[in-house]
């Protein structure tokens, strides 16, 4: 769950510092969804931020789920507004 904490924006300007391709998007049950594609090391760079969450969050999980359907996600990384 999500509000108020500036989540998105944390993870949209961490991907970008880190080359990373991709988008985040808040969904309808409050949680934050991000797809991301890049260097493997970058990538776990990026999974441990958001794990720590910017300041004044409270991180209580974070699922890593299977991105093989995901192909050619937007360069440079961005906000989803669907």
């Amino acid at each position: 769950m999500v509000q108020g904490v500036g989540f998105r924006w944390f993870a949209l300007e961490t991907a970008r510092r880190l080359g990373l391709a991709g988008w985040v998007k808040n969904r309808s049950d409050g949680t934050v969804e991000v797809a991301a594609e890049g260097d493997p090391v970058l990538l776990d760079q990026l999974s441990e931020a958001l794990r720590e969450g910017p300041p004044g969050a409270r991180v209580t999980a974070v699922r890593a789920l299977d991105a093989s359907v995901l192909r050619d996600l937007p360069r440079p990384f961005a906000v989803d507004r669907e």
